[in-house]
């Protein structure tokens, strides 16, 4: 055991775990005023559900002894076998590498939960997310990190762009379609109540995101360092791309734009941070403002209402980080990765791929299967009654704001 590396992982588990107060504060903003509440709801509370589930058998699915390539075994159920030992090939106790992922665990289907705020039943919610994290999340998580099929490829995903990213965004599309439209959307104005609150959840994310990025090394090294200021450079390409083609677009740059360029230089540099240098950060980040902006915009078009864009920010930005990555890693910057097709080996493009391929597929496939049963057995929307009063008194008998 190293005590720096102990030391430096704790923290990042800290900051990751603010990622999703900071996510509830940053969806609240966006949402209407009489939903905030309920909108938040669902980030906070999986911080109670998705720990629980992780601790009794989410991370031995995850990290568990592999089972073919596709699965965990139960051989930590309740935590068993997770203490102060160090996991073979790692440099910290058992215990903090369990906490430092368990963190993943939770923000992944808080994402999620932005591409049906406004109208999804808590109870449907609920049972959503509880088979959504073990059937979806625990199998692609061991496929890339646990020793799985995709990680036995050589695949690459130093933070999450597969199995935190691409994953959500997959999911949000399936629940968006399935779930459906708001009640007007499309006659009326959507418009976020509060841009002040979401300025300071993206403040929280970009904050956390140095946990979420550099401590997925899980050692205080130079990789570590990099995949820290990568991270940064990203965030500020993607944050300036995203204002300055809303300000040629629209002839406006707004502040939520700037908000959701941030996010999504974030999230396509988190495949990428480990194995790819500066100037290929900030080529990364400035795209992904870009692509992300025109996904943003083609929803509409496209006829699926994605309430907080978590389709066009994270489905896309997980996609074009995890290809990025097929293009601009090298192994002077981390020897433990690979090198991408500019650095010689157009292989590792193709085996990039494959891994959003799979993704794709099978999440699509499993998430729609969920939702098709929870919707069977129980519903997935409130009232129209209910939608229009607002989901903060209908649902939880609260409101956000007595002015």
């Amino acid at each position: 055991m190293n005590g720096a590396d102990t030391a430096f992982v704790m923290v990042c588990a800290a900051l990751v775990l603010l990622m999703t107060p900071g996510l509830a504060i940053f969806y609240g903003g966006l949402a209407r005023s009489k939903n905030v509440l309920s909108t938040m709801m669902h980030s906070f509370f999986l911080m109670g559900l998705a720990s629980v589930i992780w601790l009794v058998y989410g991370y031995s699915l995850s990290f568990g002894p592999d089972l073919g390539g596709v699965i965990g075994g139960l051989s930590h159920f309740m935590g068993r076998g997770v203490g102060a030992e160090v996991p073979k090939g790692l440099t910290i106790p058992g215990s903090v590498f369990m906490a430092f992922q368990g963190m993943f665990f939770i923000i992944t289907p808080a994402l999620i939960s932005g591409a049906f705020a406004e109208r999804m039943k808590f109870s449907a919610f609920v049972v959503f997310m509880v088979l959504w994290a073990t059937l979806v999340y625990a199998p692609i998580c061991h496929w890339v990190w646990g020793g799985g099929w995709l990680q036995k490829l050589g695949c690459l995903d130093f933070a999450g762009g597969l199995v935190v990213h691409l994953n959500c965004g997959v999911a949000a599309l399936v629940a968006a379609m399935i779930v459906g439209k708001r009640v007007g959307y499309g006659q009326r104005a959507f418009i976020p109540h509060n841009l002040t609150l979401t300025l300071l959840g993206v403040g929280l994310l970009w904050f956390g995101w140095f946990g979420f990025n550099a401590g997925s090394r899980l050692a205080a090294d130079g990789i570590a360092g990099n995949a820290f200021i990568v991270t940064h450079m990203a965030a500020s390409m993607g944050a300036l791309t995203w204002v300055f083609a809303e300000w040629i677009h629209r002839e406006k740059p707004t502040t939520l734009g700037l908000a959701s360029g941030a996010i999504a230089g974030l999230g396509s540099i988190t495949p990428a941070c480990g194995f790819v240098g500066l100037p290929a950060a900030l080529i990364i980040g400035g795209v992904a403002g870009v692509i992300c902006y025109g996904a943003v915009l083609a929803k509409d078009r496209l006829g699926y209402d994605d309430s907080l864009d978590v389709v066009g920010i994270h489905g896309v930005g997980g996609i074009w980080g995890t290809l990025a990555t097929g293009l601009f890693a090298s192994k002077l910057i981390n020897p433990d990765g690979g090198d991408g097709l500019f650095f010689g080996n157009a292989a590792q493009l193709g085996i990039q791929a494959v891994g959003v391929l799979a993704v794709i597929i099978f999440c699509g496939v499993m998430t729609a299967i969920i939702l098709a049963v929870v919707k069977a057995v129980m519903g997935l929307r409130v009232s129209h009654e209910q939608e229009e009063a607002g989901v903060d008194t209908s649902a939880h008998g609260e409101v956000g704001y007595s002015l």
